[in-house]
């Protein structure tokens, strides 16, 4: 079984992943989370040594005491989008590959993603009909998880808990998920509410999902 969380920076994936993981582990699933750019993503070296190069943005990850800059997926122009719309077309090959390997080798658990395909495909120019056929062909080769959440955040508290991004782009890019889901179809939102409140939504819906796979 395959879960896919996806989200503005900001938005409490990996809190709700922990969370979600430690829940399944007491109730006896083995629970594997999987981090989408870490495991997934191709030539990931290269693409942040040539963002780091390019732009001068700022490395590591933000925090509340020490926030940071970054430069590379709130970057716009053509050139940028093409080589997106390459780079994602990899990442796609590389997610239906790995997720095969993970159904042949690992049957048994429940595969949480940190991020997803469809959290790249917010970084593109949405208003293009080309890249919106480009998106949902992209969607259709690649396996679809069972559950897919789309973690709804307010941008100004995004940004206190994970200062990386201008607030400019991360109000952007919420509205480009909300476009992508559109797109998509079959992508669970949940509004931005307290911690505990989210994670009962996630474990309730994960919960039906189980129960009607295991049938």
């Amino acid at each position: 079984m395959f879960i896919s969380f996806s989200g503005i920076d900001g938005a409490g994936k990996t809190t709700q992943i922990e969370k979600l993981c430690a829940s399944l582990g007491d109730q006896g699933f083995a629970a594997r989370p999987m981090s989408f750019w870490n495991d997934v993503a191709t030539l990931t070296r290269f693409r942040e040594r040539a963002g780091h190069a390019l732009f001068r943005g700022d490395k590591g990850v933000g925090s509340p005491s020490a926030p940071i800059r970054r430069r590379d997926k709130d970057v716009r122009s053509r050139l940028m989008s093409c080589v997106r719309l390459c780079l994602y077309a990899l990442d796609a090959l590389s997610l239906r590959a790995a997720m095969t390997k993970l159904v042949a080798d690992d049957g048994r658990s429940i595969v949480i993603f940190d991020r997803f395909i469809y959290d790249e495909f917010a970084n593109l120019d949405l208003r293009s009909p080309v890249i919106r056929t480009y998106i949902r062909l992209v969607a259709r080769f690649v396996p679809r998880p069972h559950v897919s959440f789309l973690l709804d955040a307010d941008p100004e508290q995004a940004y206190a808990r994970k200062p990386e991004y201008p607030i400019e782009f991360l109000r952007s890019n919420r509205a480009a998920f909300r476009t992508v889901s559109e797109l998509i179809g079959g992508i669970t939102a949940i509004e931005s509410l307290p911690v505990q409140e989210v994670a009962r939504e996630v474990l309730g819906l994960v919960g039906t999902a189980l129960s009607r796979e295991t049938r």
